[in-house]
């Protein structure tokens, strides 16, 4: 059964929550990728048809909940039973043999094979949580990425959580953001990127223009605008600085750990900064 609004959004929605079923199971059980050519391609034929019978069930299952007529709400469904769709025979997609577990990932001026780095950064820029995922946007990754915030925190024996969370606005999601500030966590997300020019289409009004009048504030800008000077500058300074640009190991393990070991190093020299500005104080 699909999550959330999922079990609303029609046969795709619920393709779509089975391929995100998947994929967190594939991450739970990630494994080293084979140096064996042969090995590779048996794991690529493999994880097609494993996404071909996700989809093959969801599709099942979307019929089977549509056919009972009632949906999760009590009402009737109009206008009769879904259109027939039927599930190719064979897996259509297509799979990176080389990397299995990568994607290709949308970006600026075009497309890359590899994965999307994510990092929550603290205002001395130091990061807190740096993961790792198959997503090319970054929505759906904002409590996730705050929860892994405070479980790095609470391992360092750092009690509470994060009172400001500020994000561009790939990571707008409504219900993540609803959970968050139930936890008493202030979210500060634009409803519209940066480039651009007006409101989004069917953006405005209710929470839409709620953020955009926080975010107009004087404390809600300043706070917002310490986003440009965290994570950014960490990104910025990890890519060109460093030479940092791409993963060196393959499978989804391995380039999460390569992540992690980046952004400690990253740590340490910030560390040290601040270690030799205060002697010198």
């Amino acid at each position: 059964m699909p999550r959330s609004r999922a079990k609303d959004q029609g046969r795709r929605g619920w393709q779509r929550d089975a391929r995100q079923r998947l994929d967190e199971r594939r991450e739970r059980e990630a494994r080293p990728i084979p140096r064996s050519r042969t090995a590779r391609l048996s794991e690529s034929k493999r994880r097609l048809e494993q996404g071909l019978q996700a989809e093959r069930d969801a599709n099942e299952a979307y019929e089977a909940y549509r056919a009972r007529g009632i949906s999760r709400d009590g009402r009737r469904f109009g206008g009769g039973p879904p259109s027939p769709h039927q599930v190719p025979a064979t897996p259509t997609g297509k799979i990176n043999t080389t990397a299995p577990d990568s994607r290709l990932l949308k970006v600026t001026g075009g497309y890359v094979q590899g994965y999307n780095a994510q990092a929550a950064v603290s205002e001395q820029q130091i990061v807190l949580a740096a993961e790792i995922s198959v997503d090319s946007p970054d929505f759906g990754h904002l409590e996730p990425m705050v929860e892994a915030t405070t479980g790095e925190l609470a391992n360092a024996g750092v009690p509470g959580s994060p009172e400001v969370v500020a994000a561009d606005a790939g990571y707008w999601h409504n219900e993540q953001m609803d959970s968050l500030a139930a936890d008493g966590i202030q979210v500060l997300i634009p409803p519209d990127a940066g480039k651009r020019k007006g409101a989004r289409p069917g953006w405005r009004g209710g929470r839409y223009e709620w953020m955009r009048r926080v975010l107009a504030t004087e404390l809600g800008e300043r706070l917002y605008r310490k986003r440009s000077q965290t994570v950014e500058p960490m990104f910025g300074h990890t890519k060109h600085n460093r030479g940092m640009g791409r993963f060196h190991r393959r499978g989804r393990s391995a380039a999460r750990t390569e992540w992690r070991l980046i952004t400690a190093t990253h740590n340490l020299t910030k560390l040290h900064s601040h270690t030799l500005a205060a002697a010198a104080a």
